[in-house]
């Protein structure tokens, strides 16, 4: 049984995304995945690809597509949800490793180190363009379009974010040195980490283009224009002025070389820098991550109302249905937000789809 995934259905999601990004969709974007379905054909014996096995060059990227194959088409989808591999198994940041940091995944996470130990002014990034990441990344891409010829869409994987990119070739604590002993050099490195970002992106979509039905990345949201979810979560321990000397100049820039940006803002000590992100006429919307212990989307009236007033669209991560109201609540207005991924349980299939046609959504 293959991927149920129609063109028609494709089409849908196209229009729908058109209207959300232009402002006319009176509804929230929710999409949901119900795993389970029944399938006539064996497990293949590839991995998942994942932080974990990303690693593991002894399976063809012929062979992990299939596996995901499999997966998929276990896969009943809903609302606006549609058939989209999240590329961020190579862990956050993986354009580090593509310019010779260190990609190490013992821990089951991927996490990026510096090749040695050396000068901050010594330090250089260059993209190497046959580089191993790169090239398994750009042979996977190549599979997944031969193999899907459009159905499933395969997201950007994880480059990473600013100043995170840096902290990759310096460890992170002396990073947060250098940008008081050599703020200059951090600069530099930061624009340097700028350029190889976006080579990075347009090699990967090189491959991924035109067959790939649109854009994406780890969020999930749609765009058919080239599109990206920006971070910095280095900033969370700098203050808002050397934010807006070190982070807010390059999030301007690469605001204005993608049509379509996102900041994914990453735990209240990033909350100070929310006006200056708020401030870039460019960037589309945010994505509010609370962090680990604290209350979900539905308690945090305050920083989706500065969003929503700011003009930027939302994005929601936790909380289900509840969260979307109370946001939908607290802003006024279901236009401009978005419903990362809800999964649910065959189980609730029937209430799932009972809520979704209470905001006029059908499958």
């Amino acid at each position: 049984m293959p991927i149920d995934f129609s063109p028609e259905r494709w089409q849908k999601i196209k229009d729908t995304y058109s209207a959300w990004w232009s402002g006319e969709l009176d509804r929230p974007i929710i999409p949901v995945i119900v795993p389970g379905r029944a399938l006539d054909r064996p497990e293949p014996p590839a991995p998942l690809l994942s932080q974990v096995t990303c690693a593991d060059f002894s399976w063809s990227p012929e062979q992990l597509v299939d596996r995901i194959d499999y997966e998929y088409s276990r896969y009943t989808l809903l609302g606006d949800a549609y058939p989209w591999f999240n590329l961020d198994c190579f862990g956050p940041g993986v354009v580090a490793a593509m310019m010779g940091a260190k990609l190490d995944n013992s821990s089951g996470r991927v996490w990026f180190w510096p090749p040695d130990d050396r000068p901050i002014q010594d330090i250089h990034l260059i993209l190497e363009p046959d580089n191993i990441w790169l090239q398994r990344i750009k042979n996977f891409c190549a599979a997944a379009m031969e193999r899907w010829q459009g159905q499933v869409l395969v997201s950007m994987t994880d480059l990473g974010g600013n100043l995170d990119i840096p902290a990759s070739f310096r460890t992170t604590e002396k990073l947060l040195m250098d940008l008081i002993d050599y703020p200059e050099e951090v600069e530099r490195l930061t624009w340097e980490a700028h350029e190889c970002w976006h080579k990075a992106y347009a090699a990967i979509n090189e491959v991924l283009q035109p067959v790939n039905p649109g854009y994406s990345d780890w969020s999930g949201i749609y765009s058919d224009q080239p599109s990206y979810m920006l971070q910095c979560d280095f900033s969370y321990m700098i203050s808002p002025k050397m934010f807006g000397r070190f982070v807010l100049p390059e999030l301007q820039a690469t605001c204005k070389r993608l049509p379509r940006t996102f900041y994914h803002l990453d735990g209240i000590g990033q909350i100070p820098h929310l006006d200056q992100i708020l401030s870039i006429p460019e960037l589309d919307g945010v994505q509010w991550i609370h962090g680990d212990g604290k209350p979900d989307c539905a308690h945090w009236p305050e920083i989706y109302q500065k969003i929503h007033a700011a003009g930027k669209r939302i994005q929601l991560h936790t909380g289900d249905f509840n969260a979307i109201d109370a946001v939908t609540e607290q802003i006024g207005t279901a236009n401009g937000i978005q419903y990362q991924m809800i999964y649910a349980s065959p189980e609730r299939e029937p209430e799932i789809r009972a809520k979704l046609a209470s905001y006029g959504i059908y499958n």
